[in-house]
């Protein structure tokens, strides 16, 4: 720069910007001031009628009244999506995206594979075409009944079969439910939901009783309600509906093909099986996994695969990090330096990133969640996995 003249109007600071962030292509003269330009600028002021950044969709609904929030998508994703039911694609910045559900392991692991800097381009413009990139969910979990689960889930602190700092609890009392769901929404957050630790509902009447009266006054609050209590059957899921359950939180947690070296007291078809009774029963279906299982990036990809060749894409995907907790088996593993870690807790912010990106492009209409192990990232990681398309 030394070399140079640099027109008054320019900054020093927005040079440093503009250097990081594009390539810029300097336009020198001899008898006039040395001014730095980019040839995007140059290109589109001799081409007036160019068209930047726009999206091919159909129109968005036209507002019932003045006063409507005719920018914002409505909550339900259902209504969400059926405001574009004819769309086909949208296009913007070079870049297309479609709702699909026939996407191949080899496609998804062609994106998931591709340098960061690319991937992190096409996922944010993929997030600007269907999503608001300044707007942020805020969501809280609150666990309605602690411990005590009979299940062997290698990650969980809350298995009747690991000796781990947490003890058993009885479910909580309505009223205290509904307490803590007031002061969430009084903090910000417009998403409740609520977990028990067992294996599946069964017969438990009078905790289902008291869950569906949860249900019923978070709803009453107008925050949206989420539920993950295990394993579900059709009628169980009918009731939730009817009560006004939002979403239904069940994960896969991780790939076909490694889960069974997570967990042996329920299969991946149990799973997928209760996903459906959820999705038939009209509930929106949040279903993600969990980075950081000893899997593998073919198992990210797999993970990947189930979820955007499902009937309809989940309603949210959450994207979490394992919190190893001393104790379980998983968690043991990370502590012990003795012993080979073989990808277990070793996940960090290029890996959630990457694993949001790839699950924003192939699923464009899905919030995806960035969930558990996010504190332990810092506020600038943070941003670059909202950057990545977390919402």
């Amino acid at each position: 720069l030394e070399h140079y003249h640099i027109n008054t109007t320019i900054t020093m600071a927005t040079i440093g910007n503009a250097l990081r962030g594009a390539t810029l292509a300097i336009t020198r003269s001899r008898t006039a001031p040395r001014v730095v330009t980019s040839s995007a600028t140059r290109y589109f002021s001799a081409n007036p009628h160019v068209v930047v950044d726009k999206f091919v969709s159909s129109p968005p609904p036209t507002p019932s009244s003045a006063n409507a929030e005719a920018l914002r998508h409505p909550n339900d994703v259902h209504d969400r999506n059926a405001n574009y039911s004819d769309e086909d694609s949208r296009s913007m910045a070079g870049v297309t995206a479609s709702v699909r559900h026939n996407w191949t392991k080899e496609e998804i692991a062609e994106l998931y594979s591709l340098p960061f800097h690319e991937l992190m381009y096409r996922a944010s413009t993929v997030h600007r075409m269907y999503w608001d990139p300044a707007e942020v969910q805020q969501c809280t979990l609150l666990s309605i009944k602690t411990g005590g689960c009979t299940e062997d889930c290698s990650y969980c602190s809350q298995s009747t079969r690991h000796k781990t700092f947490v003890k058993p609890t009885p479910t909580m009392k309505v009223q205290e439910v509904l307490e803590a769901a007031k002061r969430a929404k009084d903090a910000g957050s417009t998403r409740f939901c609520m977990g028990a630790a067992w294996r599946e509902l069964g017969n438990k009447k009078n905790a289902f009783n008291h869950i569906l009266d949860m249900v019923k006054g978070v709803n009453g609050m107008g925050m949206e309600v989420c539920c993950t209590l295990g394993m579900l059957n059709a009628e169980q899921a009918r009731q939730l509906k009817e009560a006004g359950l939002t979403a239904y939180n069940h994960n896969l947690d991780t790939s076909p093909e490694h889960y069974p070296k997570v967990i042996t007291t329920r299969t991946y078809e149990d799973r997928l099986d209760t996903i459906a009774n959820v999705r038939d029963a009209g509930i929106s279906v949040c279903c993600g996994g969990i980075l950081g299982l000893g899997e593998k990036d073919t198992d990210r990809v797999g993970l990947l695969h189930v979820l955007a060749t499902l009937p309809e894409h989940p309603e949210s995907v959450p994207i979490n990090a394992l919190v190893a907790v001393e104790g379980t088996p998983l968690g043991d593993a990370d502590a012990d330096d003795e012993t080979e870690s073989d990808g277990i807790a070793d996940v960090d912010a290029f890996d959630m990133a990457r694993m949001i990106a790839t699950a924003r492009i192939v699923m464009p209409r899905t919030m995806v969640r960035l969930s558990a192990g996010r504190l332990s990232f810092s506020d600038a990681e943070q941003f670059l996995m909202f950057q990545a398309g977390a919402n």
